[in-house]
């Protein structure tokens, strides 16, 4: 769920795997799931579950200190910088959004809102593009971002770049080493420990995130080259830094010294959390031991980085044509649009939507509607067994990357005293062992009957309309979509052209206004970007600059990996604000991969895209609204994982809320609202085989969990037969024999899910509960929904990880959590 999202574990033993996990964060959920919302896994801090992003996902950070910094996948660059470098903005929002320079004459008050955004200013503070600077990736703007643009395009300064910055990092670990290490433990302060600290992990985790994001967003195989040759010492010197016995010391001589008692709260959580971690990163560990701990470091982070690369590579080599109209046929007309846009890409000048040729890929955009839509049974089975099986075979086989992954994993963990991965992970959560397996039965005990129930209503309704074959994996969500259709009159095709992006924009920024006293506008120009299609923004309250985002929207399968997520670029820190200023400003950037411009349209999106928005969004609030000054807990830092999806599945209700979702869902030609009868079968739809949708979640976080704890080859075989066998009781159609979906589980071998992607479920008892307080409160009543979204504001989103998420529930609800709401929001009570 925020996406993220930064580092994606507190855990500093796993913190060289999570830099390396980074590069993939998020990737969508491998497998088709039994309905169009389950088809997506995410991503949080990316997706929620029900979004499909991770994996929250995910890429996030959170954790302290260096776990969270060093391991930033998307962290902002630092230091030295050439004034005034900007990026001109020449072009306007329409372009930029999918309006062609010409199309349909003549305006409507559709067409008027759906480019109101593009009529406001963008603030340029220099109509010129970057000048060129000699190192650009240990530049960085007046706003602390990166030379997006010029690093993008100059991949062979890479690795000179940094390696020239880790020389310079580990010189001031040298000094920060003898100066502390030479003091008496009273000596010991804040500001001659956390301080200098704090400068040292955000430099590299503020340039290493700028290669890590490139890599998600624009990769190349020069960028692949430059990160396996220098990553190996960025991995060397985050051991160094987390396994420091002189750093140790200082924070065991602030936890245990006088000055503890009048730290604050966050300063606190800091020094506790930092002990945690360095004992965790194996700071206790010595000779041998030590040496095979580091070994295993370094081998996990290449290996993550091999299973993000094999998948990425495993989707793009599927290339479908199709040159027979009858092959196409229950295809919506977006989707053969699509599909003909990509084929001219690749070289057919004279495909047409409705002649073709068309070709089909597994980005989501393509692979979604073909399994929803397609008559051709044939191709559904081709483009499901495709899709299941990617990194599954030859050089790119993630077989034998997860069995080693698993099996270091647990060497670790047995290295730090556990007797399992799994935890090792939930040491740095809110939930223990016992307690996450203990929710996911809980709501598998609530969802399992109505699953079954779900899969016997799509049997018969198949057969009721003709199909008398047997209903496989391939014919599920077609039939599941015309039964859809047939109960609620309702499908993506009627919704979509009530979506156009920048009018949904418009209606997310409105809702932010309302709820949290904000205001959002475009602030094109002011930082280099990495592609044309990137939006910039600003965030301001009571008219004083609180943020800023970026926002990189469509899909691009050919360089950017699928998922959605959120990260940081910039943190919010004190200690590290500019001249002139008390604070430096929090920048984040989000991540989608929806439906592109195709024509004269503007991306028209669909719902579950709407979702996916807010709750990208929710998780970059968390990050821009903080108003915590300790930079190593300011936002979604320090947050504990399964905590970081609250705000982004809590922005996901307002999807379904009337009044927020008719105030921007207008025709995009006609201007025409979205018509209270549809409105009301959109709402009718939202639990539509919400048993499904409930139980492909949790058998994802249970052969997670499962895996990093009871999973023995020599008791339960291969992985695949652990995964039937944990399938056994949490899916209700089994996995064919050729089911490959661990290979591309990219949040748990190549993001930071781990042993916690029951985080999604964890979280979203909070975030549903956190919704009922608006409710409560009457979602009707103006004043009472903006009195609860300041609170929501000032807590939150406000207060980071530098107080425990438990209390800061408390904080916000007045109690502690319940499950009552989630099961009711998803249809499973009559409460």
């Amino acid at each position: 769920l925020l996406v993220i999202i930064r580092s994606p574990s507190v855990v500093w033993s796993v913190l060289p795997v999570v830099v390396a996990a980074l590069l993939a964060i998020t990737l969508l959920h491998p497998q088709p799931l039994m309905n169009v919302w389950s088809a997506l896994p995410i991503r949080r801090v990316g997706l929620s579950p029900k979004t499909r992003t991770p994996p929250k996902a995910a890429a996030r950070k959170n954790g302290p200190l260096l776990s969270r910094l060093l391991s930033s996948s998307q962290d902002s660059p630092s230091a030295s910088s050439s004034q005034g470098i900007r990026q001109c903005a020449a072009r306007s929002q329409r372009e930029v959004f999918g309006f062609a320079a010409t199309g349909k004459s003549g305006a409507t008050p559709a067409r008027d809102a759906v480019r109101a955004l593009a009529s406001k200013p963008a603030r340029s503070f220099a109509a010129m593009a970057s000048s060129v600077v000699e190192k650009p990736l240990l530049a960085e703007t007046e706003l602390g971002t990166p030379l997006y643009d010029q690093v993008k395009n100059t991949t062979d300064r890479v690795v000179p770049d940094l390696k020239e910055l880790l020389a310079q990092l580990n010189g001031q670990l040298d000094a920060l080493e003898g100066s502390v290490g030479g003091l008496a433990p009273a000596e010991v302060t804040w500001e001659n420990l956390v301080v200098p600290l704090e400068k040292i992990v955000d430099r590299l985790g503020k340039t290493w995130s700028v290669v890590t994001h490139l890599k998600a967003v624009c990769d190349t195989e020069a960028l692949r080259k430059a990160v396996e040759e220098v990553q190996p010492e960025q991995v060397a010197f985050s051991l160094r830094l987390s396994q420091s016995e002189a750093l140790y010391r200082g924070f065991k001589a602030i936890k245990e010294g006088a000055q503890w008692a009048t730290l604050s709260e966050p300063r606190q959580r800091i020094v506790a959390e930092n002990l945690r971690d360095a004992e965790l990163a194996g700071v206790a560990l010595q000779g041998e031991e030590k040496e095979k701990f580091n070994a295993i470091q370094q081998e996990l982070s290449k290996l993550s980085t091999k299973f993000s690369n094999n998948v990425l590579d495993g989707t793009k080599a599927y290339v479908k044509t199709i040159t027979a109209k009858e092959d196409v046929d229950g295809l919506p007309a977006s989707a053969l649009a699509l599909a003909s846009q990509t084929a001219k890409s690749k070289g057919h000048e004279n495909s047409t939507a409705e002649e073709g040729p068309w070709i089909f890929t597994l980005d989501i955009p393509s692979y979604l509607p073909v399994m929803l839509h397609a008559k051709n049974r044939s191709l559904r089975e081709e483009t499901y067994k495709a899709y299941l099986s990617r990194a599954s075979d030859g050089d790119i086989d993630n077989t034998v990357v997860i069995k080693r992954i698993l099996e270091l994993r647990k060497e670790m963990a047995q290295l730090l005293g556990y007797s399992c991965y799994a935890e090792v992970s939930l040491a740095a959560k809110m939930a223990n062992l016992d307690q996450a397996k203990q929710l996911l039965e809980e709501l598998r005990m609530a969802s399992y009957d109505a699953a079954k129930q779900d899969m016997a209503e799509v049997k018969a309704f198949a057969k009721d309309n003709g199909f008398d074959e047997e209903l496989r994996h391939w014919d599920v969500n077609f039939w599941a979509e015309r039964m859809r259709e047939a109960k609620f009159d309702v499908n993506d095709e009627i919704l979509r052209p009530y979506f156009p992006l920048p009018q949904v924009m418009d209606g997310l920024f409105e809702l932010v206004n309302k709820l949290f006293g904000i205001q959002v506008e475009p602030a094109d120009g002011m930082t280099p970007i990495w592609n044309k299609d990137v939006r910039f923004f600003k965030i301001s309250k009571n008219g004083e600059t609180q943020s800023y985002f970026y926002y990189d929207p469509y899909s691009r399968p050919d360089e950017k990996r699928g998922g959605a997520w959120m990260d940081e670029v910039v943190g919010r820190s004190k200690v590290l604000a500019p001249a002139g200023s008390s604070v430096r400003l929090p920048v984040a950037h989000m991540v989608c991969n929806q439906s592109p411009p195709i024509g004269d349209a503007p991306s028209l999106m669909t719902f579950r895209e709407v979702e996916t928005l807010f709750h990208e969004f929710g998780h970059a609030l968390q990050h821009m609204l903080t108003q915590q000054e300790e930079g190593l807990v300011a936002g979604i830092r320090g947050v504990e994982w399964d905590a970081v999806e609250l705000p982004s599945q809590f922005m996901e209700n307002w999807c379904y809320h009337k009044r927020t979702l008719l105030g921007f869902a207008k025709h995009w030609e006609t201007g025409e609202p979205l018509p209270d009868e549809l409105y009301q079968k959109l709402l009718n739809a939202k639990n539509y085989r919400a048993g499904t949708m409930m139980m492909r979640q949790l058998h994802f976080a249970c052969t997670d969990l499962g895996l990093h704890s009871d999973y023995d080859p020599a008791v339960h075989g291969s992985i695949y037969d652990f995964e039937n066998t944990i399938a056994e009781t949490t899916m209700i159609l089994k996995p064919l024999p050729t089911d490959r979906f661990l290979c591309s589980f990219g949040h748990i071998f190549a993001g930071g899910y781990a042993a916690g992607y029951y985080s999604y479920k964890w979280a979203e008892v909070l975030s549903a509960d956190a919704f009922s307080a608006f409710e409560d409160a009457g979602l009707e009543d103006d004043d009472k929904i903006t009195e609860t979204g300041i609170r929501f504001r000032d807590t939150v989103l406000s207060l980071g990880g530098g107080r425990a998420p438990e209390l800061v529930f408390k904080d916000f609800r007045g109690r502690d959590p319940s499950t009552e709401p989630l099961l009711r929001h998803s249809g499973l009570t009559t409460a």
